[in-house]
């Protein structure tokens, strides 16, 4: 959803399958940039990028990685330089495909409550419709962060955006 609002905030960008995945040339922080969004299931999306990585001739730290994370609360925004998984599967999966932890990854927060057993069930299901409109929130808040990253860095991105939200 994040690489959906950052391609419409891309006048004239559109986007194409190639290499397990769908990508799109775009501008991103006033910078360009490829948008991609594996098209593989979630546990296997270092495929994906790690074919793109390599079709460009891009490294680990050209990749900013943005997620949904059970560990974090719903609507809570994490920005992180690099680091490891933490036990999602999709980070797992393309860190363990790059070799490197080395990227950098926005964390969005989806937990609200327990989870319950089924993990997978929890997060493969649709918003309750109360939580809509601070779900499209913090996605737009993620693609803000992704913006920042490029544009400022990721001290900049970790300043402004982890922690209690600045208005």
């Amino acid at each position: 959803m994040a690489v959906d609002i950052l391609l419409a905030r891309s006048p004239g960008a559109h986007g194409h399958e190639e290499n397990d995945a769908w990508v799109a040339e775009a501008e991103v922080g006033g910078e360009p940039a490829l948008l991609v969004k594996p098209l593989t299931f979630m546990n296997r999306s270092g495929v994906a990028v790690e074919q793109v990585l390599k079709s460009r001739e891009a490294s680990p730290g050209d990749l900013v990685v943005v997620v949904d994370d059970v560990a974090l609360d719903l609507a809570v925004v994490r920005v992180r330089e690099r680091g490891g998984h933490a036990g999602h599967n999709g980070l797992r999966s393309i860190v363990d495909l790059l070799g490197s932890d080395e990227f950098c990854r926005v964390r969005v927060g989806i937990r609200k409550g327990d989870p319950g057993p089924d993990l997978a069930d929890f997060v493969l299901s649709e918003f309750p419709k109360e939580d809509v409109l601070v779900v499209q929130e913090a996605v737009g808040w993620a693609a803000d962060a992704v913006e920042c990253l490029v544009r400022e860095g990721a001290p900049a991105a970790m300043n402004r955006f982890n922690g209690p939200r600045k208005t």
